[in-house]
């Protein structure tokens, strides 16, 4: 049964759950009543912009573009970065730089244990800078590397992990 309690609170027997809508009910009011309008919520201030403190948000923007690398005293600069030459080098091919501004020399492994060296970004004659980058690795490492060319999309792979080698001919070149 339900029991009533001081000031016409009424509590289940043995649970002392408080039945807050059976006391509405049984005594008419406590809640709100059907017969009174809803009241009018709170006004809240106006929309105001401000433009004074918008340099706090500038800097937490990311920058519209990649920015040019800034000049430096000397080079290589401590992370071991080096410019291209100005102007580029008179070649039937050229290598550009990644939007990063860094050489687009890329090491895959595939299918567990096979190395492979990528260098995109080729634009012209990329037969001619596959001979000479075959014969520049070939020498430095003791042996021909296998090499396949994509004309179509710009790249080069080189069987084996010999990006420091394609590294260092390319800033011999200039790229």
């Amino acid at each position: 049964g339900v029991q009533s309690i001081r000031g016409g609170e009424y509590r289940s027997e043995g649970r002392g759950v408080p039945l807050g809508g059976f006391q509405s009910i049984m005594e008419g009011g406590g809640g709100s009543s059907w017969g009174t309008p809803p009241r009018d919520p709170p006004p809240y201030p106006a929309v105001v912009e401000s433009t004074e403190e918008f340099h706090f948000v500038e800097r937490l923007l990311p920058p519209a573009c990649v920015p040019s690398p800034p000049q430096h005293p000397s080079y290589p600069t401590p992370s071991g970065w080096i410019p291209p030459r100005v102007p580029p080098p008179a070649l039937p091919y050229h290598v550009g730089r990644s939007r990063m501004h860094n050489l687009p020399l890329y090491r895959r492994v595939a299918n567990g244990n096979r190395r492979i060296t990528e260098l995109r970004r080729i634009r012209g004659d990329i037969w001619a800078l596959e001979k000479e980058l075959r014969e520049f690795v070939g020498q430095r490492v003791g042996k021909q590397p296998l090499t396949q060319v994509n004309e179509l999309s710009g790249t080069l792979r080189l069987k084996g992990h010999v990006d420091n080698e394609v590294r260092a001919w390319l800033l011999l070149k200039g790229f």
